[in-house]
């Protein structure tokens, strides 16, 4: 029954290619072939700490992380946040196209669920959006990939441990000092049952790792032992 539903699915509700919108044929990749070759993985050598590209196979680090102390353990990205998958992205956030959340899954399962597993989590957890944010939006695209990644791989996904709790102003165009006055105190955990946990949050896009900073401050300080970060994108490395 599965497979005639998402059969119907499909013919009234067809998936569209994730970079250029176009329809995409029943049963087929859930990308065009020809957009497919202009995503770019992000591939070796990687910082070590926030898994940006480098350009010097000599370093360990990024010029950001060499100097800044994050709170997190280690983060991972799947591709370079180029011109395609900004469109991509800002389509999937903006332009209600929720069904890139399958290839974006995929995509992370394929290329770093190997990794992911090591990590030994007990958990994924979206980063989340504030109840206004979420109101006009109509979902939270972090948890999107979240649900579909944890399906994937076998993990819990954990919705409700942290909350959102200030409307920040959008982070886009702030420097790093900015962005972390920004966020002080935009989040708020629901419980304390969770030391000696490993968790893994998820979320679109990795720039300054200033959002999952302040997210792994808190859970750390609430006893989580190790906070890794997988994210869809990641920005140019410093």
């Amino acid at each position: 029954m599965t497979g005639i539903s998402d059969y119907i699915l499909d013919m009234v509700f067809p998936r569209h290619c994730p970079v250029c919108d176009e329809i995409l044929p029943f049963g087929g990749k859930l990308i065009c072939e020809e957009c497919e070759e202009k995503t770019v993985f992000v591939r070796e050598p990687r910082c070590r700490k926030c898994g940006k590209s480098l350009t010097d196979d000599r370093s360990e680090y990024c010029g950001d992380c060499a100097v800044v102390s994050h709170s997190f353990d280690r983060a991972v990205s799947v591709y370079v946040y180029n011109d395609a998958m900004q469109e991509a992205v800002f389509r999937f956030k903006y332009g209600g196209r929720q069904e890139y959340a399958d290839f974006f899954a995929e995509s992370i399962k394929r290329y770093l669920g190997r990794e992911i597993l090591s990590f030994r989590a007990d958990m994924l957890i979206p980063v989340p959006i504030h109840k206004n944010r979420l109101k006009k939006r109509g979902f939270n695209q972090a948890e999107l990939i979240a649900d579909k990644l944890g399906s994937l791989l076998g993990l819990p996904v954990e919705k409700n441990l942290i909350k959102r709790v200030a409307d920040t102003r959008p982070q886009k165009g702030l420097s790093r000092e900015e962005r972390r006055k920004n966020l002080k105190r935009a989040f708020k955990l629901t419980r304390n049952d969770v030391k000696s946990c490993r968790v893994i949050l998820i979320d679109d896009i990795y720039t300054t790792g200033s959002t999952v900073d302040e997210m792994a401050g808190l859970l750390k300080e609430a006893g989580v032992s190790s906070v890794y970060v997988v994210t869809l994108c990641s920005g140019s490395a410093l």
